[in-house]
């Protein structure tokens, strides 16, 4: 990947979201976002990976002030908006879109997609006459692959791929600095997958859009990220370059993320050591102190279950959260940065 120039865009520090749950008279709070930290960089892909559960959407939807944080700290371009009154976080609004993962669900069906797209624009007030405004919504529409007669249409007469190209326009319509995709492409057909990150990748180089790209799909999150943070219960559990990361994980859950990759050579696939995971999940609902990890993990000693590890620094732009990762990966060694 290209030399980026480190300038951060948006900072995340100590972000938590709990939700409060009742369970037959009995107050339990859901730790979903428990104190991660992590910063993108202007004109990157930063990629965010894990299990189903792990708190990848709601990561995402903090972000975009979707949901109100329990605490922490959302710092984009310098200004911390994560305690922002909705008056205040106009402006944050036209700078931070979402891609939403469902194309079926985060379409209006009432409305044309005109209508959709357009509306952001009538809403900020960013152009005033109808023909600047339909100006603007055919160019958007041929800027996915689609065409400007598709305007007149309902959601219900596209396919899924089309109707995530009418989320992405939608998406463009203000001339964001930032896009949170969440997994855009998870509901989509596999032919399709590849024309849609295709089509994100131009869009980015094209208007120099920064990317949160949210998915389960580890072969597709390396081929598009620059950097990449590893989530589990809550937590991050590493963050660093693509490459490295895939080439020489650090955390044992990336580890066991990365060994479970479908090989299509079995000749690859047999020389490969599969990390089979045991012990149970910790729960997220009241989450005991310790790493969250601890009771799977085959390194796991005293000190994993009774101390939190801080996501630290261990090599250069290489972040994990664990006690014992100099000791699990002898990072004496220079192997590990080639």
């Amino acid at each position: 990947m290209e030399t980026l120039e480190k300038t951060p865009l948006l900072e995340v520090h100590d972000l938590k979201k709990h939700f409060d749950l009742t369970t037959f008279g009995h107050k339990k709070v859901l730790a979903a976002v428990d104190g991660i930290n992590f910063v993108i960089y202007k004109g990157e892909t930063f990629g965010l990976v894990g299990e189903s559960g792990c708190g990848k959407t709601t990561t995402g939807r903090l972000i975009v002030k979707l949901y109100q944080p329990t605490s922490g700290s959302i710092i984009f371009d310098g200004v911390d908006y994560a305690g922002k009154s909705e008056r205040e976080l106009k402006d944050f609004r036209k700078r931070v879109q979402m891609i939403f993962q469902d194309p079926y669900a985060s379409l209006n069906a009432r409305m044309t997609v005109f209508e959709i797209v357009s509306e952001g624009i009538k809403t900020h007030r960013i152009l005033q006459t109808k023909e600047e405004i339909e100006t603007r919504v055919h160019e958007l529409l041929e800027k996915v692959g689609l065409k400007r007669e598709h305007a007149s249409r309902y959601p219900h007469e596209f396919s899924g791929g089309q109707r995530q190209r009418i989320g992405i326009a939608r998406a463009l319509a203000l001339n964001p600095e930032m896009i949170v995709a969440d997994e855009p492409i998870s509901a989509l057909d596999v032919s399709i997958q590849a024309q849609v990150i295709n089509m994100l990748e131009d869009l980015q180089k094209e208007f120099g859009l920064t990317y949160l790209f949210i998915a389960h799909d580890l072969s597709m999150v390396r081929h598009i990220s620059d950097r990449i943070g590893v989530m589990y219960l809550g937590k991050m559990m590493e963050i660093g370059e693509s490459d490295q990361v895939y080439e020489k994980p650090l955390h044992p859950y990336t580890k066991s993320l990365l060994s479970s990759i479908p090989i299509a050579n079995p000749r690859i696939r047999m020389s490969e050591t599969r990390v089979i995971l045991e012990g149970d999940v910790m729960s997220p609902i009241n989450p005991k102190p310790g790493c969250r990890f601890a009771s799977r993990c085959r390194y796991a000693k005293e000190q994993c279950f009774s101390e939190t590890p801080e996501i630290r620094d261990v090599l250069p732009n290489r972040q994990v959260a664990c006690h014992f990762a100099e000791e699990i990966n002898d990072l004496s060694t220079a192997k590990v940065l080639k």
